[in-house]
Order: C-alpha cells, then sequence, then structure tokens
C-alpha cells in the first residue's frame, strides 16, 4: 500500500506530471524559523531601547549633579593634587602652543630671506658673467649669498626638526592625555551624580520599595566609583609619564635650537653642521629629484 503524503513535508502544487510548479506550502519548520527571527528581532528592539532607557537617566542624573554644583547646592568630589596638576598641564600646553606658533613664524619668515638670498646670489653670479669689469665684486658677493643660503638652509632644518617635535609633544602627547582627563572629569560628574542619588534615597521611607531602590541605587554607585577610581589611576600614571617625556624632549630640542641660533649668527659653519650630525637633523641631499621640505610649503 502507498502511503499518503506526510503533511509535515513541503508539497509542491502542480496542473499535473511536468506542468507549471504551483505555490509552496510552508511547514511547521517555515513557521518555526520566522517566529526565531520575529524574537531576535523583538530582543534587538527591547536592547536599544533599554540602552537609551539607560542613557536618558545617566544624562538627567548628570545633568541634575552639574546644576547643583554650579548654583552651590550639589557636593563634588575633589582631589586637590591631581586638579592642581591638571591646572599645570593646561597652563603648560597653552605656553607651548605659543612657542610652536612663533617657531613656525620664524620658520616662515627665515624662509623667506633664504629664498632671497638664493635669488640675490643667481643674480649677482649672472651679472658677474655680464660685467667684465666688475666680475671679482660680483662673484664674491655671489658666492656669499651661496654660503649664507646654505647655511639658512641648514638652520631651517633645525628649526624644523624642533617644530615638529614640539608640535608632536602637544598635539599628540599633551592631548591624549587631556583626552584621559576628560573622560576622569565625565566619570566623576557620573560618580557624584549617583552618590547623591543614593544620599537622597537612604533619607527615604525604608519600605519594601524603598529598599529595592536603595539597593539598585548602591549597585550604580559602585559601578560608576570602581570607574572614577580607575581613570584617576590613569589621569595620575599618565602624568607622571607626560612629564618625564616632557622634560627628555624639551632638553634635547631646546639644545638644539640654541647650538643652530648661534652657530648660524655666528657665521660658524662647521659647528652648525656637527650641530645637525649631533642631532640627527636629515637635510635634502645635493641634486635630489625629491623635492625638500623647503619646496613643498
Amino acid at each position: 500500500m502507498v502511503s499518503g503524503p506526510n503533511l509535515n513535508e513541503t508539497s509542491i502544487v502542480s496542473g499535473g506530471y511536468g506542468g507549471p510548479a504551483g505555490g509552496i506550502i510552508p511547514t511547521r519548520s517555515s513557521n518555526h524559523n520566522t517566529n526565531s527571527t520575529e524574537e531576535v528581532s523583538r530582543g534587538v528592539a527591547v536592547e536599544k531601547l533599554d540602552s537609551v532607557k539607560k542613557w536618558g537617566i545617566n544624562t538627567y542624573k548628570c545633568t541634575k549633579q552639574m546644576f547643583s554644583e554650579k548654583f552651590g547646592r550639589g557636593s563634588r568630589t575633589v582631589d586637590l593634587e591631581l586638579e592642581a596638576q591638571i591646572d599645570v598641564l593646561r597652563d603648560t600646553k597653552s605656553k607651548y602652543e605659543n612657542i610652536l606658533r612663533l617657531a613656525t613664524a620664524l620658520t616662515d619668515h627665515f624662509q623667506r630671506i633664504v629664498q632671497t638670498q638664493q635669488a640675490l646670489g643667481d643674480a649677482f653670479t649672472d651679472l658677474s658673467q655680464k660685467s667684465p669689469e666688475l666680475q671679482d665684486e660680483f662673484g664674491y658677493n655671489a658666492e656669499t649669498q651661496k654660503l649664507l643660503c646654505k647655511n639658512g638652509e641648514a638652520l631651517l632644518g633645525a628649526i624644523n626638526f624642533f617644530v615638529s617635535s614640539v608640535n608632536t609633544l602637544v598635539n599628540k602627547t599633551m592631548e591624549d592625555t587631556l583626552m584621559t582627563i576628560k573622560q576622569y572629569e565625565n566619570a566623576r560628574l557620573e560618580f557624584d551624580a549617583y552618590r547623591s542619588d543614593l544620599e537622597e534615597l537612604s533619607l527615604g521611607p525604608r519600605d519594601a520599595a524603598g529598599v529595592v531602590r536603595i539597593e539598585m541605587a548602591q549597585h550604580e554607585y559602585q559601578i560608576h566609583r570602581d570607574k572614577y577610581e580607575r581613570l584617576r589611576s590613569d589621569v595620575t600614571i599618565k602624568l607622571k609619564f607626560l612629564e618625564e617625556n616632557k622634560v627628555k624632549v624639551m632638553h634635547k630640542q631646546l639644545l638644539l635650537f640654541h647650538n643652530a641660533i648661534s652657530a648660524y649668527f655666528a657665521g660658524n659653519q662647521q659647528q652648525l653642521e656637527q650641530t645637525l650630525i649631533q642631532f640627527n637633523v636629515k637635510l635634502k641631499p645635493p641634486g635630489s629629484d625629491k623635492p625638500s621640505w623647503l619646496e613643498e610649503q
């Protein structure tokens, strides 16, 4: 005996053998997959809604705490020693930014001088070839300008190296520490917001609902306290290493700047060249097809 079709399997309905296929009857397996997809979608939606809800509550608490501190109604956690170090860093960064601006301006101005000396040397050379009666006078003036131009490019290389190093210190190293400080300050605000919330609830009724709210507030308080203390430790460590790095970098760069400037204006070409070698300042080799950093400005 031939058994009938299993209703749990998919049946294909057609007009006859070899005819065009009809509709596909969905099985309970297909329904199960559809339900699973819907459950996953609902789970994601609930998770997003819960995330938005937590963000809203956190924002409200922090905003409330911020205004309370601003108008003197709320207390804030203060680490006097750490905040003093942070203030010093911000002041130092501002002063170093001023040095960076001035050194960059010096580079721009001196670059124009070197370019003018180059042009003047070329003009003297041209006239020395076309003015026999003044050939010697134009000739040694041309050589002088070419030498000044060569030494000027060496000095520019040193100043550019100084500017690059200070720029890295200010806009990367210091900025990275300030980003961590910003995270620490946000964590401090959150910590105080949840601390204030816990203190308010602790003064309220101690019924069953009140005890549950206090326990939840205690849990949130502990989470934000741990985050605050972790970031405070991170800031302390970064400030320590930043100070050590700053001293090391600036000791080298200030010595380079001083030696290069002194050698150039004293007309000591040998000392200027030795300074570039000492601090490993690379200049464009003669005849290189690659444009120098001066040409790229």
